[in-house]
């Protein structure tokens, strides 16, 4: 069955970046000149999907106006002569099918998929946490789908990650049956040092089957008191094959501050754009860094070994 729809996960609260998040959806914080939520937006476009729903909460008013139009920004656009940008933004509202789904309680991200599940039906879909940014954009997501298509089954995304950090994934338990894929034998969220299955870690990225949401409906609330899809994943694997896609290329967390500016970095560096002067100013900073830790050496030798 060729796979129609998408799920975006956008309910959370946003606490690691207040307060900045106070009033904004940590999902529209931007990304060079996009939201961070536009990039999976088109992501799963540019997947062939027909039909996003995107779960959000109380204050996420600003994802919904973000993909509507805008009559009276078009009119004073146009009225400037800025026609190109007029196009850009109708673009926006034009993309795809968006539908809405509220998660009136913040129980975890497995009951945030289990909201979709009159929407999605009996379908398979993808599972895209846009907090997760790939360097290769839909490049993982479309070779995810090939393995779903070829094996009938679940696929999840996962990458090799340090011993120390195991602990902050969820984490799987890998058969290998071909170059980067593996049947997943076991899962377990962010298992304690010393104890993980594997360095094998699951990122944001998933195609599953509608079975999911049977597991989901039977998943008592596990970490933090949350209803945990890795939990759910691990009854589904008991009773169909779940496999994982070992994805090449980074992985930026864009649901942290360091890695949203990690990604907002190579992000801007890599656009044909802005690029090369943007490349010149973090140079420049860079050096003006270097001289002054320099003069604060040769000043202080005491301070320079803090």
């Amino acid at each position: 069955m060729k796979i129609r729809k998408a799920v975006i996960t956008a309910g959370g609260w946003g606490t690691r970046f207040l307060p900045l998040t106070k009033s904004q959806p940590k999902e529209m914080l931007p990304l060079v000149n996009k939201p961070l939520i536009q990039y999976s937006v088109e992501e799963a476009i540019a997947c062939g999907v027909e039909l996003i729903v995107i779960v959000t909460s109380l204050g996420k008013r600003a994802i919904e106006d973000h993909f509507d139009r805008s009559f009276d920004l078009e009119h004073a656009l146009q009225q400037k002569g800025e026609l190109k940008m007029v196009e850009e933004i109708r673009r926006l509202s034009n993309m795809v099918d968006i539908c809405y789904v509220r998660q009136k309680e913040q129980l975890g991200l497995g009951h945030a998929v289990l909201m979709t599940r009159n929407v999605i039906g009996d379908e398979p879909f993808v599972l895209l946490l846009p907090d997760d940014l790939f360097e290769y954009r839909e490049v993982p997501l479309k070779r995810m789908i090939e393995i779903y298509e070829r094996y009938n089954a679940s696929v999840i995304a996962v990458k090799e990650v340090a011993e120390h950090e195991v602990n902050r994934y969820g984490i799987i338990s890998p058969q290998e049956v071909e170059r980067r894929v593996y049947q997943v034998t076991g899962l377990v969220e962010k298992p304690p040092l010393g104890e993980s299955p594997s360095n094998l870690a699951i990122m944001g990225r998933y195609v599953l089957s509608p079975e999911i949401f049977e597991c989901l409906e039977c998943t008592l609330p596990g970490r933090n008191q949350e209803i945990q899809l890795t939990d759910a994943l691990q009854g589904l694997q008991r009773s169909e094959p779940v496999y994982a896609y070992q994805f090449e290329g980074e992985r930026y967390d864009a649901g942290t501050l360091n890695g949203w500016l990690e990604a907002t970095v190579s992000l801007a560096l890599a656009d044909p754009n802005i690029g090369p002067q943007f490349r010149e100013c973090v140079h420049r900073q860079l050096s003006r860094c270097a001289r002054e830790e320099k003069a604060i050496s040769k000043n202080d030798p005491v301070q320079s070994l803090r």
